[in-house]
């Protein structure tokens, strides 16, 4: 199938469709490509890049995990700590932020099987505090940098 002639209405709908977020059932997290239905997922599967992708993926697990974990942890505190502070906000708000990211690292793709998984582990190292209401979990970044610690 040819593709379509740049800048026709054929061209515009594609690039306006391929701008938002897409269903994550049909993303793969080890090659970090969005497909847009099944077919386009089942023929991305298929093909030799993914093959060679899981073969290096399947034979340390361990160290991809890892990677998407940390990485996903850096850039959700980082949100947290530039758009809200030290401020009590709801853990979901700032996930809902975090996924609005077209290329951010998806939670399936760490070690916490939950976003209050995450935010209780952060808790537990000191990074937040996390309490728990009504309408769910509620995140404070700690701010441990010398500055705040030399303003307290």
């Amino acid at each position: 199938m040819a593709k379509a002639e740049f800048m026709s209405p054929k061209d515009i709908g594609n690039r306006m469709k391929s701008k938002g977020l897409q269903k994550l059932r049909f993303y793969c997290q080890a090659c970090e490509k969005q497909c847009r239905d099944e077919n386009g997922f089942k023929c991305h599967t298929m093909s030799e890049s993914h093959q060679r992708q899981m073969l290096l993926v399947a034979a340390n697990p361990g160290r991809f995990v890892h990677n998407f974990s940390s990485e996903f942890k850096k850039e959700f505190l980082g949100i947290l700590s530039r758009r809200h502070g030290t401020k009590r906000v709801l853990a979901n708000k700032v996930y809902q932020e975090y996924i609005a990211f077209k290329e951010h690292v998806h939670m399936n793709a760490t070690k916490w099987n939950s976003l209050s998984e995450f935010c209780k582990q952060m808790g537990r190292e000191g990074i937040l505090r996390v309490d728990e209401a009504e309408r769910g979990l509620y995140i404070t970044w700690v701010d441990n940098s010398p500055k705040a610690l030399a303003r307290q």
